[in-house]
């Protein structure tokens, strides 16, 4: 069994924000694998199962907030037994990468993400993650977190949307298959 983890925060004055992109890029997953969210008090998080090539598959929101996901994460690693290094797949935005752009590692330091500084808390380094750039150029007028608290312009929608289908559940299904490899994936510029 797989784990493929958000990063995000509940509630809909978040659901199109930046910091949510890792939210927006599983409800794309959930919906292309028919899986269907369903609340799990006992994870504190919503949850849907899908399968990938055979194998079954947890899509993962976690309903604490962002800062506070390694809690959520340590429960379902211990209830289902899963080694995160193998078994766990992290989404999540990256502030210092330009919109589009998608970076895959399989481990590595927090790098000023506090999501994921919780989550190395709770887990160690050694996990996937598929990080998916958010900057643009509006970051450099305003404080890190309103920007990440920012929602997404129409046309900012509509790529991310792109992004995920063509870009993101190939790199997912890879990750299920173990095949998924350390990458760097730049936007397409506009024509």
């Amino acid at each position: 069994m797989k784990l493929l983890f958000a990063q995000g925060n509940p509630g809909r004055q978040y659901a199109r924000t930046r910091h949510n992109t890792g939210f927006i890029a599983l409800d794309a997953v959930a919906e292309a694998h028919g899986g269907t969210w369903r609340n799990q008090d006992k994870f504190r998080a919503d949850i849907a199962e899908i399968s990938v090539e055979g194998e079954k598959v947890l899509l993962v929101k976690p309903l604490s907030f962002y800062n506070e996901t390694g809690q959520v994460a340590r429960a379902l690693v211990d209830f289902y037994k899963l080694t995160p290094s193998e078994d766990v797949l992290v989404i999540h935005d990256e502030l210092a990468l330009p919109f589009g752009t998608i970076r895959v590692r399989q481990k590595g330091s927090d790098a000023g993400n506090n999501g994921i500084k919780s989550l190395n808390a709770h887990l160690g380094q050694d996990y996937a993650r598929i990080r998916i750039g958010v900057w643009n150029e509006r970051r450099n007028l305003m404080d890190d977190a309103d920007f990440v608290l920012s929602a997404f312009s129409a046309e900012e929608a509509k790529q991310l949307n792109t992004l995920v289908t063509d870009t993101l559940v190939p790199l997912i299904e890879q990750f299920v298959q173990g095949t998924l490899e350390t990458t760097s994936v730049k936007p397409t510029p506009k024509p």
